[in-house]
């Protein structure tokens, strides 16, 4: 029995309740006018404000204190937790919460990664965090987690702080309002290029590499002699980065003083390496300092990977050696092999040589992101001391005016101790009446009301005197400091040798760990020696097809070509050389032996690898030797010697070297090894002449071998004519001594005669 489907109810119980309403949540009413915006406007507004946010809160360093908004707040959380360097150390997960709970709303990761990078010795060069536990390695691995390690301030961070509390910085509310943080530390020390920055903001970056403190000191204390010195004299007293990991910098000076006076530009720098003898006359390379921020892990997977792609022949092994320090062993493949050629090759194919780049775009004082060069980022700093040490000195004159008031006041009670206790005893109302008798301000009566009993025996008021007259003295220093700029700017000179001695190169942490080298003779490091060498025989059809084989193998006749073709070239050669390629069009052609297909089967067309015409054959192919000198000619019976330097050809497009007309082809290539010529004519006229009669050129047509009423040239051979002219018979080698060929030899464009009984059909010598 089905049941009947009811009526539809109607009215309000017809509308289904939304999944909100379902909850009982009511909306808020919208309030206030609703403006219609269009997209593109919309969204360029608030990416420009994001972008803003971007750049002045996450990605560039301030120029004054060369820290980022969350360095800045864990320093400042680390002060308040009281973890300078004298005390104690605290978990780093407590520093964290206390960052990201009162002054950094973001991840607790990222905050932890930051804490992190500030104590690695081999990422920052003055690390600002001392770390105790696993904070990572060179190696690239990462650090424990924060409930297990530990950290508190460094002297350096404590520098960077020191003076906070005296008015030297403004302070803004945080995030949420209920704290105060600083805008920027005081900065006792020029962090930004002591330690480097690095960042990626919208449509901006910056990166700054480290230097060493001592030689920024004796920048900064030119800089106050010298206001408007020049950036070659600051690269003199700073001559390149200092990087945590050492390394040797081989850049130009003049790169070098390039990228300081614009804020732009590279710095190349190389593991620093040296050879160990071992027995036998064999050696290895020992590395024992990389590139700054180059993984270890990574740079010996990198060779290995190298080593068995074979893309590094010299070398056969790598070892890592690394204990506390860096020690890398590069072992050669052969001891003939010289030491810099195979590092470098090592630093052409592996990050043994890296690029540091500087791009000085930091925050002014303005908040606003610029590049400065390196004059302007220390006067910046400089100009940032200089108003810490103006507010300081009012914050401490203050002070000190303030405690003096009250002194002033506590002498006069010892002046008049039996009055002042009488009147105190006496009076409901002591304080005015005090004020009145004594002419005191209300600040100093309230003090006296406040004094013990106990201070007012004789050696208290020797002290209260001898207090009042440091302060006195103080005063009048800090008066005189404030009206004479000369005298702050001393005072600063003062500050930057203080923090030279403290942190500077005669102290184990301020020692210059960067070589600085001038830039490498070039090494020639052949082609070769990036592929592995080995035996090839190279087989090319009358087609051009073209193949490798591995190992010398004898031409058995049992090669395979495709239908119609045969077998026209089969010489041996090294997977090292290249191949010399000569064709109709009168161009050279180089190839490399180690790019042929390799194996027994059918090859590819030349053609394909060269930029070769359809119409255009292979006249000669062979192995390129430098050096060796070659006769050419063309199928008109011209032709010249050329270098075989000057046939290298370094693209696809080739080398023209003999030129052709219409109807005429490049047809003969031979090495040019004796003094005379023998050159023959397809109407079988020989004739013999001297070698000398040949001019050598780098190209052009050449000059007439042998004229011809008849037909073109068949063939050239040069010979040494002590040994006699030679040519193939079948299998054998037939040679006439050039005492049976007197009736041959005559002078170059001449015809010549039939060549003597037994000369091949063919018209060849070979």
């Amino acid at each position: 029995m089905t049941k009947k489907p009811g009526k539809r109810k109607t009215g309000a119980c017809r509308r289904t309740l939304s999944p909100i309403a379902s909850r009982g949540i009511t909306l808020p009413e919208r309030k206030g006018d609703i403006r219609e915006v269009a997209l593109e406007e919309a969204l360029s507004e608030r990416y420009l404000a994001y972008a803003l946010s971007t750049i002045t809160a996450r990605s560039l360093p301030d120029v004054r204190d060369g820290l980022k908004p969350v360095h800045r707040r864990l320093l400042y959380a680390m002060r308040q937790l009281r973890l300078d360097p004298a005390s104690g150390f605290k978990k780093s997960a407590r520093v964290v919460g206390d960052v990201i709970g009162k002054f950094h709303p973001h991840g607790e990761q990222a905050v932890y990664d930051a804490l992190v990078r500030l104590a690695q010795d081999f990422a920052a060069r003055y690390p600002l965090v001392d770390g105790q536990g696993n904070f990572g390695n060179v190696d690239g691995d990462g650090a424990a987690a924060m409930r297990y390690t530990e950290a508190r301030m460094t002297a350096v961070a404590e520098a960077l702080l020191d003076g906070i509390d005296e008015d030297t910085v403004d302070f803004r509310p945080t995030y949420d309002g209920e704290e105060r943080e600083p805008v920027v530390l005081p900065a006792a020390f020029p962090n930004l290029l002591a330690n480097g920055a690095s960042g990626i903001a919208v449509g901006m970056a910056c990166s700054v590499p480290p230097h060493n403190v001592g030689e920024l000191c004796d920048a900064l204390l030119h800089l106050i002699k010298f206001s408007n010195a020049h950036a070659s004299k600051l690269a003199e007293l700073v001559p390149g980065p200092d990087f945590p990991t050492g390394g040797v910098l081989v850049e130009s000076r003049a790169t070098i003083v390039e990228a300081y006076k614009t804020g732009r530009g590279s710095f190349r720098v190389r593991a620093r390496w040296s050879v160990e003898k071992l027995f036998h006359g064999t050696w290895q390379i020992v590395v024992t300092e990389i590139p700054y921020q180059v993984q270890k892990s990574r740079l010996i997977e990198r060779i290995a990977t190298l080593i068995t792609e074979k893309k590094l022949p010299l070398l056969a092994d790598v070892r890592d050696e690394s204990a506390e320090d860096v020690r890398l062993v590069l072992e050669p493949k052969s001891r003939t092999v010289a030491p810099d050629v195979l590092m470098e090759s090592m630093f052409r194919a592996t990050e043994l040589e890296s690029r540091i780049s500087l791009n000085l775009n930091v925050l002014d004082k303005g908040r606003l992101p610029r590049v400065m060069d390196l004059r302007e980022a220390l006067n910046a700093f400089l100009a940032h001391r200089h108003e810490v040490v103006l507010r300081r000195s009012k914050f401490r004159l203050a002070k000190a005016e303030d405690r003096l008031e009250v002194l002033d006041g506590y002498l006069l009670v010892f002046l008049n101790v039996d009055e002042v206790i009488r009147i105190i005893r006496r009076e409901d109302e002591p304080k005015p009446i005090l004020m009145r008798k004594f002419k005191l301000t209300d600040r100093q009566a309230e003090a006296i009301l406040d004094l013990r009993l106990r201070r007012l025996r004789k050696l208290e008021e020797m002290e209260i005197r001898k207090e009042h007259d440091a302060l006195s003295a103080q005063r009048k220093e800090l008066r005189a400091l404030l009206k004479d700029e000369d005298k702050r700017w001393a005072l600063i000179a003062d500050e930057v040798k203080e923090t030279k001695a403290k942190f500077g190169p005669k102290t184990a942490l301020g020692k210059r760990r960067t070589t600085i080298a001038d830039a490498p003779a070039a090494v020639e490091v052949p082609d070769e020696a990036f592929i592995e060498k080995e035996p090839l025989t190279i087989i090319c059809s009358a087609k051009g097809w073209i193949r490798a084989m591995k190992g010398h193998v004898a031409d058995d006749g049992e090669a395979k070509y495709k239908e119609g073709d045969e077998g026209r070239f089969w010489f041996h050669a090294e997977s090292t050389d290249k191949l010399s390629l000569f064709a109709t069009n009168g161009r050279f052609y180089t190839l490399g032996a180690d790019k042929l297909p390799r194996g027994r089967g059918m090859g590819e067309p030349v053609r394909l690898m060269l930029e070769m015409g359809e119409s255009d054959d292979i006249v000669e192919l062979r192995v390129y030797r430098p050096g060796e000198k070659l006769l050419v000619a063309s199928s008109d019976g011209r032709g010249f010697m050329v270098q075989s330097d000057a046939t290298f050809a370094q693209t696809k497009n080739g080398r023209q070297v003999l030129n052709v007309g219409d109807g005429v082809k490049a047809a003969v290539c031979v090495p040019a090894t004796g003094d005379h010529v023998a050159v023959i004519g397809e109407n079988r006229k020989l004739l013999l002449f001297s070698l000398k009669d040949l001019p050598e050129m780098a190209r052009g047509r050449g000059v007439t071998l042998q004229k011809y009423k008849d037909g073109g040239l068949a063939d050239v051979q040069v010979f040494t004519k002590n040994d006699g002219l030679s040519w193939k018979l079948g299998e054998n080698t037939r040679t006439e001594p050039a005492s049976a060929l007197r009736d041959w030899f005559g002078k170059r464009a001449q015809a010549g005669r039939l060549p003597p009984k037994g000369f091949p059909k063919s018209g060849r010598f070979r």
